[in-house]
């Protein structure tokens, strides 16, 4: 069964467990509707894979990479489902990135690939927003990848066993299908990004590992709505707000 956090009417940040449209926490449960859904975990960093589906490296004029590409977000960058969220303003070009995000539920240092799911406390969905302007400009990605807002993430952290090896994977701007792919087009596997991430830095619960965007990345606008959604996760939705 999926978990969620959420704030509810006295303004208390709860987790509970998702049953139908109903949220159960404690001996007390809440209508969905009635509570404002949080992102589901509060990481640390989330360490966010590059190029990891070949169509997507195809359309960027990459060649396949050898061993995962790996860069930052910082905390700031985590917004929450349903939420309007602000970009940064006077770029040419910010785009959507429909990604499957993986929680880590115990410190995972050194972990080794056949032990790493054990590691893992579910997925969900998240949208790597990209400042492309300034990425194309620096080596560090810091302002093409790290601003305020740049992952929102959510709804549900489903349990690893709920999102099936061949999980469709999917993305929506204003109803109308921008991206669609599957997690069995991976170039590195779950247990590998796990693996190889841990033998360099020391991922702490809650911390977030994003696992690569397919083919079909394209620009946001004002007031665009994007939703993506991931086969036993369910959808993420946020609306974009550009300041002129």
């Amino acid at each position: 069964m999926s978990t969620i956090r959420f704030r509810d009417s006295s303004g208390y940040v709860r987790t509970g467990t998702l049953d139908g449209e109903t949220i159960q926490y404690g001996s007390s449960e809440i209508q969905r509707a009635e509570a404002s859904i949080l992102a589901p975990a509060q990481p640390s960093k989330i360490v966010c894979v590059g190029l990891n589906y070949a169509d997507h490296a195809a359309e960027q004029n990459k060649s396949i990479p050898d061993r995962p590409l790996l860069f930052l977000k910082p905390p700031n960058a985590v917004a929450h489902p349903h939420s309007e969220v602000t970009l940064p303003s006077g770029k040419d070009r910010i785009d959507y990135e429909a990604e499957l995000a993986v929680v880590i539920d115990k410190q995972a240092k050194e972990v080794p690939a056949e032990d790493a799911l054990s590691y893992v406390r579910g997925f969900t969905c998240l949208d790597d927003l990209s400042n492309r302007d300034d990425q194309n400009r620096e080596q560090n990605w810091i302002r093409g990848k790290a601003f305020d807002n740049a992952a929102p993430m959510g709804p549900v952290l489903a349990p690893p066993t709920a999102v099936p090896e061949d999980a469709s994977i999917s993305l929506s701007v204003n109803g109308e299908t921008r991206q669609h792919s599957s997690r069995d087009q991976f170039i590195f596997s779950i247990p590998e990004l796990i693996e190889e991430i841990t033998t360099y830095l020391t991922l702490e619960p809650g911390d977030v590992i994003s696992t690569g965007t397919p083919s079909g990345v394209g620009p946001v606008s004002d007031g665009d709505t994007i939703s993506i959604s991931i086969d036993g996760i369910g959808t993420l939705t946020h609306s974009v707000q550009i300041p002129d």
